[in-house]
């Protein structure tokens, strides 16, 4: 695209080589009192966001001692008996909360199945209460019987993690120029998914039509993960092919952009490919949190995301919508055998 027709926004920013590294972020002064120090990190931002779609970031404030009691709960989710846990099909509820066994979805159509186990829950109150205006996303979580602390834990987390998520939209906001609080009205009802994952060991002949979970982008606006220190399986893919790992890296989480940011931003903001293979001969956990707008929110390009010579890309849907829809898609090969 020439210089002279790309949308404001890209217009400076957009590099010509391919990214190699994922660059790694520090959030100590997200909430500076001097706004030109968070515009610096909102700087930062902006150039992942345009030339890679993935970033780490370090002073994220989840604590250690949060992360691991929910890692804890999730072995002890995944090692109920398969009874237990199919119980609790995602299949059974009308928005996607739930247990998703082995291969029970296909992230790429051309795959046999994610090799993978998940268990998402959405918003809810610590005293128990979920939300019943989430449009075409409304409806409860379901928890596990038997388990101790187990949902106490998760939420904890849950809501650590949403709390991130909140004070990063005024960081992407000044990273495409726009008043800090753009996104406020956009996100009071955070719609937000969080999933517990397995990843077995795939050991034996290599199928590569079985992945960990297979080459996706993310249906939200952001995702915030945490990835286990020990074991390698994220890869990102950039603009010549060519998959880049995103090695755990201690005291970091991996943030990447989803579709809901890519339509917003009329592409300007990247959501990248990627997948996990988990071939490292040992378990995997991971814990991504998929961040959104209100489901109500109609993803419409920004106007410094438009030219005459670039119109918007995407038809104007409701965020509730299109991660519905992605889900369903997801979930399709699936459900065909319920």
């Amino acid at each position: 695209m020439n210089a002279s027709h790309r949308p404001l926004m890209l217009a400076g920013f957009r590099t010509d080589s391919t990214f190699e590294d994922i660059p790694i972020i520090n959030l100590a002064d997200a909430r500076h009192p001097d706004t030109e120090v968070r515009r610096a990190l909102a700087v930062e931002i902006r150039n992942a966001c345009i030339n890679v779609g993935f970033f780490y970031v370090k002073n994220h404030g989840i604590p250690e001692e949060t992360i691991s009691s929910t890692v804890e709960a999730a072995k002890r989710f995944f090692a109920l008996p398969s009874s237990t846990k199919m119980a609790m099909d995602i299949h059974k509820t009308p928005n996607f909360k739930g247990y998703t066994a082995l291969l029970g979805e296909n992230t790429n159509p051309e795959n046999r199945g994610d090799l993978h186990e998940g268990f998402d829950i959405g918003w809810e109150e610590p005293a128990g209460s979920s939300r019943t205006d989430d449009g075409a996303m409304t409806g409860e979580n379901v928890w596990p019987d038997g388990l101790p602390g187990f949902r106490e834990a998760v939420l904890e987390y849950y809501h650590t993690a949403v709390r991130l998520g909140q004070s990063l939209f005024p960081l992407f906001a000044l990273a495409l120029d726009l008043p800090e609080n753009f996104f406020d009205d956009k996100t009071t009802k955070p719609a937000a998914i969080m999933r517990l994952l397995y990843y077995p060991p795939q050991t034996g002949p290599v199928d590569d039509r079985v992945q960990g979970i297979g080459a996706h982008t993310d249906y939200e606006c952001f995702t915030i993960l945490w990835q286990q220190d020990d074991v390698k399986a994220l890869q990102v893919l950039n603009a010549n092919g060519k998959w880049v790992d995103a090695v755990p890296i201690p005291g970091t989480l991996v943030v990447n952009l989803g579709d809901q940011f890519a339509r917003w931003t009329n592409d300007v903001f990247k959501s990248t490919v990627h997948r996990a293979i988990n071939r490292s001969g040992v378990e995997r956990y991971s814990i991504p949190l998929f961040f959104g707008t209100d489901y109500d929110v109609k993803l419409e390009a920004l106007p410094s995301c438009v030219s005459d010579d670039y119109p918007a890309q995407y038809e104007v849907v409701t965020a509730g919508e299109y991660v519905k829809s992605r889900l369903e898609a997801t979930y399709a090969h699936s459900n065909s055998e319920h």
